[in-house]
Parts: structure tokens; sequence; C-alpha cells
């Protein structure tokens, strides 16, 4: 019986180099491990955990800014230290955004990056200190505990436009938020999981004002409203007087699933609080959440894992800065 000789034409060319393209894709993004740097630094996450709980307990509020570093940082285009780089004359800084306002602490990251290159010079990514930060940041504060894979590079570019054109801002529609984290693989749960982040820490009145004057929004809650304006009492609150309020002015430095039960109850800061209760396609996670800890805290911890994995650099592509705040010379 003849067989018939098989001929490989362009088709068949094309699918070959769209599988070496994929394997290409899977071994960028094998890149990162559990245990990255257990030969080249064994003590390298021990050292971020040790620094974390000497800041954490010298300044209490290290902790939230590492969790907002995490998402500011990888909401981008990558989890690559972006966010840290200072303004120089080649390139504008990520920190400028309004997008990125009130963030700070960025000093103590330079503190962990030296206690890592003391021990092991030219090895810890300061990608993968912000990403360990958070982590531990989020333990410190009472959350749950996550194993998290490391490897990440570091950009030597500040992605100044992505940053004021993707970053989700505070009073975005529930859809763009929603399409935003997508866009980086969190579903919609997963994303209202994310935003339960905002149990801790605070937001300025800068954010906030707008739903109290002239009028207050009758989203809020009146007594909540009233609580508010004690706290901001002004429709034009000066920035350099770092006026805010606590996203949960009860427990605000508890890691809890207290955030939930409070925006069901209409005490949500920010007006993206407010359509999580109000959006139908998100308004059935809040529930689960504000009715389950520890099933908040699984699903943050899923998706949150998603996120610190978004697109991370591999070696041709970025570097290891010797520090943070610059890309090396």
């Amino acid at each position: 019986m003849a067989t018939k000789t098989q001929h490989f034409g362009p088709s068949s060319t094309f699918i070959t180099l769209f599988l070496v393209l994929l394997l290409h894709i899977h071994y960028a993004k094998s890149d990162l491990r559990l245990n990255y740097y257990s030969e080249s630094c064994p003590r390298a996450e021990e050292i971020i955990k040790e620094q974390v709980n000497k800041l954490y307990h010298k300044h209490g509020n290290t902790a939230v800014s590492w969790i907002r570093n995490i998402f500011h940082d990888c909401m981008v285009k990558s989890c690559d230290a972006s966010i840290l780089l200072d303004k120089t004359k080649e390139q504008t800084s990520e920190k400028t955004s309004q997008r990125n306002f009130g963030m700070r602490n960025f000093k103590y990251i330079e503190t962990i990056k030296e206690a890592l290159e003391n021990e092991c010079p030219n090895i810890v990514s300061c990608a993968d200190i912000v990403a360990l930060t958070a982590r531990d940041g989020i333990v410190m504060l009472g959350g749950p505990q996550i194993e998290m894979k490391t490897g990440r590079w570091d950009s030597k570019d500040s992605y100044l436009a992505e940053v004021e054109s993707f970053i989700p801002n505070h009073n975005d529609s529930m859809s763009l938020v929603l399409s935003r984290f997508n866009f980086v693989g969190v579903d919609t749960q997963g994303t209202v999981a994310l935003l339960g982040a905002h149990t801790v820490g605070r937001v300025h009145c800068v954010n906030i004002v707008h739903r109290l004057y002239p009028t207050v929004d009758p989203t809020l809650d009146p007594d909540f409203a009233k609580y508010l304006k004690t706290r901001c009492p002004s429709a034009e609150p000066d920035p350099k007087a770092v006026e805010y309020a606590r996203n949960d002015h009860v427990n605000p430095m508890v890691w809890d699933n207290l955030y939930y039960k409070n925006i069901m109850s209409n005490k949500g800061l920010l007006i993206v609080d407010q359509q999580l209760v109000s959006d139908p396609t998100t308004y059935p996670f809040v529930e689960k959440f504000a009715a389950n800890n520890s099933y908040f805290n699984d699903q943050f911890a899923k998706s949150f894992i998603i996120l610190s994995e978004n697109n991370p650099l591999s070696g041709d592509q970025g570097e290891i800065r010797k520090v943070c705040r610059h890309v090396n010379k």
C-alpha cells in the first residue's frame, strides 16, 4: 500500500513558529519559582521578613505601604519595581502621577535593599522586595500566609504614561475597574477580594470631599458622613496638611473582612467601594466575603498571587538594581 508523502506548507511552518513562541513565553514565565534564592542568597526571604517586622514595629504604616506598592507596580506593565524609580533627566517617575498620590515609605525599601546587599550583593531584585514586603506586610496586619514565587527582574524604565492610562482611579466605573484587573488575569471575584485590602490604611480627604460637599452623597450613611466631615472639614483640603480618614475607623490596622460589612452598610470611603455594593456583578461576592472571613482570605491569596506574577521580566529584559530608586549606571 502506497504511503502519502507529508508536505509541510506555509501553514505548518506558522504553527511550528507559534509553538516555539509559546515555549519561549512559557520559559520566560518559568523564571519565577519558589525558593528562587535558595542557593544564591539562602537568607533573602528571612532578611526581608526581619526588616518588615522591624519597620512595622517602628513605623506601623509601612505594612500598608508595602501592600499599595505591589498593586501600583504590578498593574502597569509588569511586577518590575518601576514604581520605585526616581525622576531623572532621561525619564519621569511614576511617583509623580496623581494615580499614585499619597504613596510613601519608599526610603524604607532602600533600608531593606541595603540589608540584602550586605548579605548578597547584586542578587536580590527590587521587584522581589516589592512582592515579598507586601506578602509579609499582610501577615503583620493579621492577614493570610501566602506562598510566593520569586525571581523577578527590575525594569530599566519608568512607565508614567501607562500609569496614567491604565491604573484604575477611585471614581472610575466598576466595569472599567473589572476590565483592568481582568487584563492581568484577575476575574470578578478576585477583583472584589483584592479591593478588600481597603480594610487597612487610610484615604486622603482630597479623594473623599466630593462625596461630602456641597451636598452629601445619598449613598453614604448619614452618621458616617458626619464622621467623615470631622476628618475632612473643608471642600478644598490642603494636600500638604495630610488630612485623611481611615478605611475602617474601628479596626484601621487589622486585616479582616469588616470592609465588606462596612460597605454593605453604606460606609465605604470611595466611589469604587460603594460600587462594589451597587453593581449586581460584584455584590454577591461582597456578601460572601462579609459572611466568611476565611473565604475572603483564601480568595484574596489566590488573586494576590496572580497579580504578583503579572508579566515578569526575563533576565535579558531587566536588571538587578543595586539601589532601588535608580537604574544601574
